[in-house]
């Protein structure tokens, strides 16, 4: 798949993450433009996950 801008990836991206962690829902994604900060801290507590884990995880996909 090729991939033409952040949108199409971010998509692809929270699509896989549902699939590992079923328990997310649309809502734990909701991102603002400039604040992908406060979303990530979201997916962390939800999570139980560490900010590098969670980055690390999205670099995987």
């Amino acid at each position: 798949m090729n991939i033409k801008n952040p949108e199409q990836l971010w998509s692809m991206q929270k699509a896989k993450l549902k699939l590992i962690f079923p328990h997310l829902v649309d809502s734990d994604f909701q991102y603002d433009y400039g604040k992908k900060d406060v979303m990530l801290e979201l997916l962390q507590a939800k999570l139980g996950k560490s900010r590098e884990d969670i980055n690390l995880l999205l670099f995987g996909l």
